[in-house]
């Protein structure tokens, strides 16, 4: 189980426990409990339980619940809750903002148990008169669920990719000789999935069906099914050693890409590369298939296309000083360790007070550290940056004296998110406009399968920005992802750099970097349109411009 997966679980026994009305002493102690192990860096499956201990707030209960969890993949515990508890309420503590006390209310006092009945009672008004709810409550649920329902069934690219990856080692075991794949919306590194597929070439003849979780369709084109307990399912498609090329392509591209510029005849071929040079097809990547107007337009594009190797400081990442999970000095090594030449730190600001952002005095603290481990650690070099939040004025979050002193800052909406395009655009033109903004944060502050963000007008937004001079992130975190990738053409259109940053919390986090570069190169970002592929002594020179 990934860190994610397994601190996931702490995070759903607090919430199920708090439905259960129980020791709230306890449930802080999970809730703290997925805090921090979603951010530590080590896989928490392979730590003992005194290596466990060791990590802060994690005691004896909670280290014996993570071995439960690497060695069984549930818990007792949240099993002995769930089984006295509804499965349609289980959906309803999924749904981000609802919460376990409102869950509590809604199923106790208004007999809700499921997604449906909640979101037909807000359509007949019956959440009014409950307590802690009312019309803008109502509203705002309601939008909630309509999205938690158009979503469902759907996963951001990492949980996917860990899936399918799970059934590949599968398929291996079963048949150490075969040829595996993915393909589909993961071949095409699509930023949410809804079906995992993969392509499989067996060495041998190979019955999965002594495994209850595998199914065999025979029609049409032959495949496999896994799915396990109920939960996502897995489509793996067969083929030969000759058909590989031509399936791999025909089980690849989007079905709009795939209709379009399948070939009047069909050979096979062993290699896709193959197949497409037989078949007179373009050599469009996978990432451009999802439709035959994107892929043409981002084939003109390719002569400097974007690789992760390419990507050569980090920007955007948090530390102790605000509420990352490792040290100034552990971020930075693992930063040299993973072949960078420079780390710019932006911890939050003093708005974010959830997140321990810096007051002044800390500023100045978290910059004498940052030029003793510049001393140590040279030639590889990190700058003093900040997240500055963007008020709800417009305004960046400290007095002018105090920004001057940063290096590099990131204006961000965190707070307030609730708002008209009017209102969001007044807030991002304002910080834009600041002098010493110079990168836009996660622009749409959307977070993928559970918000959507606020609204914002692309266009000038971007055309803002190339004014300014200020580069616009594509935030790397798999949740935001956020510039979206259809944005970024005309944002190298509009001569605006994009920023690939992990904004990472842990010195893991930085590995999000992968997941950035995955939906640029879906754009069709050039190396020279990204500003953290600029080597360090250019990156300093445009920094101090």
């Amino acid at each position: 189980m990934t860190n994610r997966e397994i601190a996931g679980w702490f995070r759903k026994l607090a919430d199920i426990m708090e439905l259960h009305g129980e020791n709230p002493f306890k449930i802080r102690s999970y809730q703290q409990a997925y805090v921090t192990l979603r951010k530590w860096a080590d896989p928490l499956e392979d730590l003992s339980l005194e290596q466990l201990g060791a990590i802060s707030g994690i005691g004896k209960a909670i280290s014996e619940k993570i071995r439960e969890l690497a060695e069984t993949g549930e818990l007792a515990t949240y099993r002995k809750y769930a089984d006295q508890t509804p499965e349609g309420v289980i959906d309803l503590l999924a749904i981000p903002g609802v919460g376990p006390k409102k869950v509590r209310t809604l199923w106790k006092d208004l007999g809700v148990e499921s997604v449906g009945e909640l979101l037909y009672a807000c359509h007949e008004n019956r959440l009014i008169e409950l307590s802690g709810f009312g019309v803008k409550t109502q509203t705002d649920l309601k939008n909630k669920l309509e999205f938690y329902m158009l979503t469902r069934g759907q996963s951001r690219y990492p949980e996917a990719f860990h899936l399918a990856s799970t059934v590949v080692a599968k398929l291996r075991s079963a048949d150490p000789g075969s040829r595996i794949e993915m393909t589909g919306e993961l071949r095409r590194r699509c930023q949410v999935i809804t079906e995992i597929a993969l392509l499989w070439c067996p060495s041998t003849s190979v019955d999965l069906t002594s495994d209850g979780s595998w199914r065999f369709v025979d029609g049409g084109a032959p495949h496999w099914i896994w799915q396990e307990n109920g939960g996502p399912r897995v489509t793996v498609w067969v083929a030969t050693p000759e058909s590989w090329g031509r399936r791999l392509w025909e089980t690849t591209g989007s079905p709009e890409y795939t209709a379009a510029m399948a070939p009047v005849q069909v050979a096979d071929a062993p290699e896709e590369s193959e197949f497409m040079a037989k078949a007179g097809l373009p050599d469009h990547i996978p990432e451009w298939r999802e439709s035959v107007d994107w892929a043409r337009a981002a084939s003109g594009r390719r002569r400097d296309l974007i690789r992760e190797e390419d990507i050569r400081g980090v920007i955007h990442a948090h530390s102790t000083w605000s509420d990352g999970i490792h040290s100034l000095e552990e971020m930075a090594v693992a930063a040299i360790k993973g072949g960078y030449e420079y780390l710019v730190i932006t911890d939050h600001s003093q708005s974010a007070f959830y997140a321990s952002g810096l007051k002044p005095d800390r500023i100045i603290a978290q910059r004498e550290e940052i030029r003793e481990l510049n001393l140590r650690l040279a030639p590889f070099r990190i700058f003093h940056g900040i997240e500055s939040d963007i008020l709800y004025s417009g305004e960046l979050d400290y007095e002018q004296d105090v920004l001057e002193g940063f290096d590099l800052i990131i204006a961000s909406i965190h707070s307030q998110l609730k708002m008209n395009e009017e209102k969001a655009m007044e807030r991002l033109l304002r910080a834009i406009e600041h002098p010493r903004t110079r990168i836009l944060g996660h622009p749409t502050g959307r977070l993928l399968l559970s918000r959507i963000g606020y609204p914002v007008d692309h266009r000038k937004l971007i055309e803002a920005c190339a004014t300014h001079q200020v580069v616009l992130e594509l935030n790397a975190n798999p949740q935001r992802l956020d510039l979206d990738y259809t944005w970024i053409p005309y944002a190298m259109d509009c001569g605006v750099k994009i920023a690939i940053n992990p904004d990472a919390h842990s010195s893991g986090g930085i590995g999000d970097i992968q997941y950035g570069v995955q939906v640029a190169r879906k754009a069709g970002l050039g190396i020279g349109n990204c500003l953290n592929t600029m080597p360090l002594k250019e990156f300093e020179k445009w920094l101090f411009i």
